[in-house]
């Protein structure tokens, strides 16, 4: 059984959501599914799960919470070379370019993404669902 960590930050509740979509999709695949906000996960966390998928909605000028989420994140980039992850959020306005830098930083860092990215306008309508839930069995 894979151990799975869900790590996320939300804002307004849909990356929430999300983060609980994914746990379900990971868990129907079998897996041992923990789910943390990003204040209570960090690198030393890292080492403890087989894959983990990281939720973060695009903020500002198209980047990643910076108080909370980022901090956490700059943490974990060291030890993502070689770890199966995905990413997660959700946005309200422009193209999603965020998630587009945010896959690039990890395919630098060396990770190995499990899956596409799922983003959702909003809070995640009934595709928007499926894709979080199948991103979670592609961890598993």
């Amino acid at each position: 059984m894979s151990k799975v960590a869900v790590v996320y930050w939300s804002g307004t509740g849909n990356t929430e959501i999300m983060a609980n979509l994914v746990v379900k999709g990971a868990k129907e695949a079998g897996a041992d599914v923990t789910l943390f906000t990003a204040i209570e996960f960090n690198a030393d966390k890292m080492d403890e799960f087989d894959a983990i998928a990281f939720g973060c909605p695009a903020m500002g000028d198209e980047q990643l919470e910076e108080s909370e989420f980022q901090p956490m994140f700059d943490q974990c980039e060291a030890k993502l070379k070689g770890k199966k992850i995905a990413l997660f959020g959700s946005y309200s306005w422009a193209e999603g370019e965020w998630m587009h830098t945010w896959e690039e930083t990890c395919r630098d860092d060396g990770a190995d993404l499990a899956c596409e990215s799922v983003i959702c306008y909003e809070a995640p309508d009934s595709e928007g669902e499926e894709a979080c839930i199948n991103l979670g069995k592609a961890l598993a």
